[in-house]
């Protein structure tokens, strides 16, 4: 979901004028980073590079991608030697492998609501690599036929003869880590800028976002939570909220549908029906320490549904989860864990 940055009031530190601002493309979408340095080093190069190379290894939309390979793959996928994203001090496809390692992570938390082997049934509905079609007539026994292949138990890794290996029970599994990717993106350029001694920043990328230190007025980051209707602008602000030393993650269904028949098909595909989520739950916000957490659970959440998604977040360390949803009375309904009530209670104040 897009998100808007907003200044905070003014402050002395750090100055303004030390701030850059870049921009460019990744993932099919946008990135900006602002940060603040006294040497006005430019990092525009490192961060395309770096995320070019997060892309050859995640990206289901480059052919010859480590996650693209494992699912042409039969059934085993040596994960020890590529020499086309091999990184100087790094391992290979270490990228790949921090992905699948919090995928695992959100799959069992969510008790399978988050599932990246869905990636068969999110082509079959029209939001995944193949091109892009609507599903005029739905097949059943299609879905069943896909829903086959889903399931995080069918993928595991192995370590045999020094190689580690990733293998799938069949030649149909395959895994899709677009719903993480971006937010690893965002840690990964973050980190980037916190290993050149960079302290304050704010790296975004298609809307989720991690914010450390000041913003160029001196105080915390403050970032906007959009209005989660279809007919929306993406400057329809619901609420701002500041972030500090935090990564926010939003999820909805209210942009990237399709309708056909009066019917309407979300992105947001159940790993247990086979068919696109219908729930009240419009968005999902999440704060978490690191942006593929936060990212990762937000779509989890909109999988799972308002009073899951809720229970959840309540009960998870370092999780906070702010919630948009149809109220019975058509009104759009606001809920959010405990950990948020003096945030949110502070900026009412405010108004």
């Amino acid at each position: 979901m897009a998100l808007l940055l907003f200044g905070c009031s003014s402050g002395n530190q750090p100055p303004s004028a030390n701030y850059i601002k870049l921009a460019g493309e990744t993932m099919g979408t946008t990135y900006h980073v602002t940060y603040s340095d006294g040497q006005q080093r430019d990092f525009q190069a490192g961060i395309d590079s770096l995320l070019r190379i997060v892309n050859l290894e995640v990206s289901t939309y480059i052919e010859q991608s480590t996650i693209s390979r494992f699912n042409q793959a039969d059934s085993a996928f040596n994960l020890s030697y590529d020499p086309r994203t091999q990184e100087a001090g790094g391992y290979p496809n270490r990228h790949f492998l921090a992905n699948y390692f919090k995928a695992r992570e959100v799959y069992e938390a969510s008790e399978g609501y988050f599932d990246p082997t869905i990636m068969p049934l999110v082509n079959y509905w029209g939001f995944g690599y193949t091109p892009k079609k609507m599903v005029e007539a739905v097949d059943s026994t299609a879905i069943d036929s896909l829903t086959e292949f889903v399931g995080f138990g069918k993928v595991s890794l192995a370590v045999r003869g020094g190689d580690s290996l990733l293998l799938k029970a069949a030649p149909g599994v395959q895994l899709d880590f677009s719903a993480l990717a971006k937010g690893y993106g965002v840690d990964a350029v973050a980190q980037l800028l916190a290993a050149r001694g960079v302290q304050h920043y704010m790296v975004e990328i298609g809307g989720e976002v991690v914010a450390r230190g000041q913003s160029p007025r001196g105080e915390d980051w403050k970032i906007g939570i959009n209005v989660p209707r279809e007919d929306a602008g993406r400057e329809d602000i619901q609420t701002a909220v500041p972030l500090h030393n935090q990564a926010l993650a939003t999820s909805g269904n209210y942009r990237n549908f399709y309708e056909v028949n009066g019917a309407k098909y979300s992105h947001t595909i159940s790993p247990f029906t086979g068919f696109p989520e219908r729930s009240t739950l419009l968005s999902a916000s999440v704060f978490a320490p690191d942006c593929m957490t936060a990212d990762a659970y937000a779509t989890a959440f909109m999988a799972m549904g308002l009073d899951k998604a809720a229970e959840l977040a309540g009960r998870l360390p370092g999780i906070e989860g702010y919630f948009l949803y149809n109220a019975e009375d058509g009104t759009l309904g606001v809920r959010y864990t405990d950990g948020l009530r003096p945030l949110f209670e502070k900026e009412r104040d405010k108004q």
